[in-house]
């Protein structure tokens, strides 16, 4: 009647302590089990973010390509791996998230819910074990009942032989008589305690029954309750986890599909036509020879011949030069001809040679007006270097500007400071102007002739040039700034005697191509990293040792060798250098 009344509580499994037991431990369990999950889940995301993040981090432009990110396409790729970055960093929030909200949380409720489980069952423990002393004491108390009312009953029939004996003495049966009422006595005392703890046991074990085991299973079941509504809430806070970052990932995935639809194949292609037209104006027809009439044959101007090896360059007068172009003319009718698609493919697959050994020493990778490149190419180069002149320039007239302002001030009011004090930065920039005007000029001469503004035999700007490097700057050879060569190796020009400037050589000047390889005369460790971008220079790495095949000469580099197939230039102030003992100079310095 009483259980029917307690409806679904677990007090009615109160003969049910040990199962009840093991099912909370169970239940225990699957919370550190989903926990675990949850954290493994964790360690998945930070993983997979921190390969995309490598990953991204790979495919970044390096410093040598970043031409090529002025393509869309290209461009779209940059963006598609940064949008990645951005992805995996929401991996790492759901990570993150996922070990805030859940693991810790589960971790410090699972440790709450192990006491408090603890805590119940040794409540539960204790009143069964003490229901179990109870029910111990009534049962001795009862044996110890029964064993009374034996000897009593024993020690009445006793006395009833010796009171029906006639042999037997009157003390004898006195004491009989005394003996058994003692035993009555006793069993009266043994019949009220057992009574006692009867009644004792009795309402013991109803309140056990009815009231601390059911209370006792009432809370453990709240625990149980609490523990799967956690479980519950939990397995909500890992969708949401995910669902929070679902915005941010579609924009991702937005940013991505915005930065393929911004390609644009007609602008990539126009860029291409940009970067390479030449500018060259194409040859003209193939007259036709006719070999069949007994006449002088000459070849045509337009028709293409091999001027390599068979005869030399023609000399133009005084003061004349042939202009850059990649057919040479030549009227010679002695000269073998050759199909115009070889010279054409000879022309294209030609490569400009180095021009001397001083340029390349200095990270140059060609004569400074760029006459190595075809005429657009070579247009280009000047404008951007005479757009440098100019901002350099701005630059330098926006200084002057500012310090003849603070002479100003400093005239008027003589406290501030001393308006002498600014003349040698004032000087000191007149002549960075005039030098960049100058260069800007000269440059402008060139691109005059390229455009076809000036004539192309009077090369004035160059020539002061020369002199201002002669008279300013170390010692060059002139003629390697200036040597002109056509694609099929023939030279296309010549400097005419009045035009020319003599320069004292250097032994720096020697073609890089006739040069023999050269021994170790040392080694070197690399104090500093240098990036060699410049052709004939060598990028090296902080604390990286390498060979010394040519020491300082006075000009600031040092030559050195990696291995076999890589050497090239690179500051001495970057380097430690020891030299053998046995090599030239027999000295280290830094």
């Amino acid at each position: 009647m009483v259980e029917a009344k307690m409806g679904a509580c677990w007090s009615i499994t109160k003969d049910q302590f040990e199962n009840l037991e093991k099912h909370t431990q169970w239940g225990i369990e699957v919370v550190e089990k989903y926990n675990k999950f949850v954290k493994e889940r964790s360690e998945i995301e930070i993983s997979y973010a921190k390969q995309i993040r490598n990953l991204s981090k790979k495919y970044q432009p390096k410093k040598n390509s970043e031409d090529e990110y002025k393509y869309t396409s290209c461009r779209a790729f940059l963006t598609t791996l940064n949008e990645m970055n951005d992805y995996a960093g929401q991996h790492e929030v759901i990570a993150e998230n996922l070990s805030l909200q859940i693991i810790s949380e589960l971790s410090r409720y699972t440790q709450e819910l192990k006491q408090e489980r603890k805590s119940h069952f040794n409540d539960g423990r204790k009143a069964q074990q003490h229901i179990e002393n109870s029910w111990k004491q009534l049962e001795q108390s009862k044996r110890r009942f029964e064993r009374d009312c034996k000897e009593a009953e024993r020690a009445q029939q006793y006395f009833e032989r010796m009171d029906a004996d006639i042999n037997v003495t009157k003390a004898d049966v006195e004491k009989a008589r005394q003996q058994a009422q003692l035993r009555h006595q006793m069993a009266a005392d043994s019949k009220a305690e057992y009574s006692s703890f009867f009644q004792s046991f009795n309402q013991e074990q109803n309140e056990h029954y009815y009231t601390l085991i059911p209370h006792i299973f009432q809370k453990i079941q709240e625990m149980e309750e609490r523990r799967i509504e956690r479980l519950g809430e939990s397995m909500k806070t890992f969708a949401e986890v995910d669902r929070q970052v679902i915005p941010i990932v579609g924009k991702c995935l937005d940013g991505m599909t915005k930065a393929a639809e911004s390609i644009e194949p007609k602008s990539d292609s126009q860029l291409v036509i940009e970067a390479y037209k030449s500018g060259f104006e194409p040859p003209g027809d193939v007259e036709f020879e006719d070999y069949s009439q007994p006449m002088t044959r000459t070849v045509s101007e337009s028709s293409l011949s091999n001027s390599r090896g068979d005869s030399k360059p023609e000399k133009s007068s005084s003061k004349s030069k042939v202009k850059l172009w990649p057919f040479k003319k030549n009227k010679s009718p002695k000269q073998h001809k050759e199909p115009l698609s070889h010279r054409f493919n000879e022309f294209m697959t030609s490569k400009p040679k180095l021009h001397c050994f001083r340029s390349l020493k200095r990270g140059g990778s060609g004569p400074e007006d760029f006459s190595h490149l075809p005429p657009e190419q070579r247009r280009k180069k000047l404008q951007q270097k005479i757009d440098d002149f100019n901002k350099d320039i701005q630059k330098e007239m926006d200084q002057r500007d500012a310090l003849t302002k603070m002479k100003d001030v400093y005239i008027k009011n003589p406290q501030m400071g001393d308006p002498n004090s600014v003349d040698p930065r004032l000087a000191e920039i007149g002549q960075n102007i005039e030098k960049l005007q100058f260069e800007s000029q000269k440059f402008e001469g060139w691109l005059a002739e390229v455009e076809g503004r000036l004539p192309v035999k009077s090369e004035p700007p160059r020539q002061q040039s020369a002199l201002y490097e002669t008279q300013n700057s170390t010692p060059v050879n002139n003629n390697c700034a200036q040597d002109r060569e056509s694609p099929d190796g023939s030279y296309t020009e010549e400097q005419s005697s009045e035009s020319q400037i003599k320069v004292p050589t250097t032994d720096f000047d020697d073609e890089f191509d006739d040069e023999e390889p050269l021994p170790t005369i040392g080694n070197c460790k690399a104090l500093y990293p240098f990036d060699g971008h410049n052709e004939g220079t060598l990028s090296v790495t902080e604390g990286e040792t390498l060979y010394v095949i040519e020491e300082d000469k006075g000009d600031g580099w040092t030559r050195v060798r990696r291995n076999e197939d890589e050497e090239g230039y690179v500051p001495s102030s970057y380097l430690e250098v020891f030299l053998d003992k046995n090599g030239k100079g027999a000295m280290t310095y830094i």
